[in-house]
């Protein structure tokens, strides 16, 4: 399973998400527009990011992309279902989908903290998906929607 995450602000978020990656045996994440990768413009880490992740950026393959959209046409070329986690009239509870025991080429796409998944990223994915809502609240912390969406496929299969 590898994971796109597009457009996401926070250093802390995506520290977080590498730190769960690691954990869950993710094999790559791609940093799709303007996610922050662990370093710096001069190569220096980010001590925002690398108190967070505590070293996950070392053990978790990752990869700059300028476009989710591109990188989504390439990973479905090379035969990845895409799966995007959004809230949207077509999303199925994350709960409902189950692994096959062969299906080990997915891609979860994770998207922007106020904006969310763009309805282009959206209209590419193989699946949408949703954790439902109960409270007043619309929405999870990217990073904690990530780990219960990603545990989720790690054990139910």
């Amino acid at each position: 399973m590898v994971v796109i995450l597009d457009n996401i602000r926070s250093l802390h978020n995506t520290g977080s998400i590498f730190r769960t990656a690691d954990a869950a045996g993710i094999a790559k994440i791609y940093l799709a527009g303007i996610t922050p990768d662990p370093f710096d413009r001069f190569g220096r880490p980010r001590q925002q990011f690398v108190k967070v992740s505590l070293g996950a950026e070392k053990t978790v393959a990752w990869e700059k992309a300028k476009s989710a959209g591109r990188l989504m046409d390439k990973l479905k070329k090379e035969g990845y279902e895409i799966w995007a986690v959004e809230q949207d009239k077509k999303a199925i509870p994350y709960y409902k989908v189950i692994l096959r025991p062969a299906q080990d080429k997915i891609a979860l796409v994770f998207g922007n903290e106020v904006s969310g998944i763009s309805r282009a990223i959206l209209k590419k994915a193989d699946k949408i998906l949703e954790i439902p809502m109960r409270g007043k609240k619309e929405s999870l912390n990217v990073a904690v929607a990530f780990g219960i969406v990603t545990f989720h496929f790690l054990y139910a299969k």
